[in-house]
C-alpha cells in the first residue's frame, strides 16, 4: 500500500467519522477516486500565484 493510498484511506475514515456517516466498502474506491482528483486540483489552484494586493472582482462577468 503507497502513503497517498494510506492517506486517502485515513481522510475517509477521519471525515466518515467527523460526520457521522457510514462508508460502505463499495463505496471507498469510487470516494477515493474523487478525493485524489480534488487533491490534484487544489494543488493546480494553490500554484497560482496572486499578488497580496489582488482583490476579488465585485461581479463577475464572462
Amino acid at each position: 500500500m503507497t502513503d497517498d493510498k494510506q492517506e486517502i484511506d485515513s481522510l475517509i475514515d477521519a471525515m466518515a467519522a467527523y460526520l457521522g456517516l457510514p462508508v460502505e466498502e463499495a463505496y471507498r474506491a469510487g470516494i477515493a477516486g474523487h478525493l485524489a482528483v480534488a487533491h490534484t486540483i487544489a494543488q493546480d489552484v494553490l500554484a497560482f500565484e496572486t499578488s497580496d494586493e489582488a482583490e476579488p472582482a465585485p461581479v463577475f462577468k464572462a
